[in-house]
């Protein structure tokens, strides 16, 4: 038996990537290709949504998959924990729906954030450096949001990072006391630094994806573990087992 998929967006870069990724699939079919002509509704029916849309759309997407009892992976930017944090009270009503936010599909792209966070302990001074394609609308993306984050969480108990001038537009937007750098141009495809600084010493933790099949993997992982997952998963690292090898 397939699970049924209806994937918003769908007429998008990376919403061809999730149509053909479950067309390909053994254990997925695709319910609904919606685009923004298209209502909402013609997702009803499916087992699971996928939203691949832009920031302004995606919240009234997954609010319409809580509100249907329909499990949602979220692939849009722009999903911050404040904005989250305000889809507490209608997932807590309705217990068998899950909504996945991956702000990131590539492994290589949530390793680079999970060894981020891990070193953010031992350095002061930490910045994020992001960089895309004209075409993406929200700055900061939303992996730069998430590693932001996530630094943040990892220095709860050692303060806020140093960040000097972080009043000055060009020192960049501050997101849990990172200051997270923009870049909106031709010929770049997807790429964050993390620079973290020291007494004597930088180290660069950089992640670059050159194409949309970095991507698939970290799709596919999203949609089967959605399914049987519960309540809001956020960031494909959930999802991945980063425990050092016991051998």
């Amino acid at each position: 038996m397939t699970i049924s998929v209806a994937v918003v967006g769908a007429k998008g870069r990376m919403g061809k990537v999730v149509s053909r990724l479950i067309e390909e699939s053994d254990d997925f079919s695709l319910a609904a290709s919606i685009d923004s002509s298209m209502p909402l509704e013609a997702a009803l029916g499916a087992d699971l949504i996928f939203d691949v849309t832009v920031p302004a759309v995606s919240q009234r997407v997954v609010e319409f998959a809580i509100e249907n009892g329909i499990s949602v992976v979220v692939g849009t930017s722009g999903w911050s924990a404040e904005r989250i944090s305000t889809l507490n009270k209608p997932v807590a009503e309705q217990p068998d729906v899950a909504v996945l936010i991956i702000p990131n599909f590539s492994i290589g792209s949530v390793l680079a954030t999970s060894f981020a966070a891990l070193a953010a302990r031992f350095f002061d001074s930490i910045e994020i450096v992001e960089a895309h394609d004209v075409s993406k609308v929200d700055s900061p993306s939303g992996t730069a949001i998430r590693t932001a984050e996530l630094v943040g969480e990892a220095r709860a108990n050692l303060g806020p990072v140093v960040a000097p001038h972080h009043d000055q537009r060009a020192r960049g937007q501050l997101i849990a006391s990172v200051p997270i750098h923009s870049i909106r141009m031709q010929g770049v495809g997807a790429r964050q630094e993390v620079l973290l600084g020291g007494r004597g010493e930088l180290l660069t933790i950089k992640h670059e994806a050159n194409t949309r099949d970095a991507y698939e993997a970290g799709i596919m992982m999203a949609l089967r573990a959605a399914p049987t997952a519960r309540g809001i998963v956020v960031g494909l690292d959930k999802l991945i087992d980063l425990a050092p090898s016991a051998e």
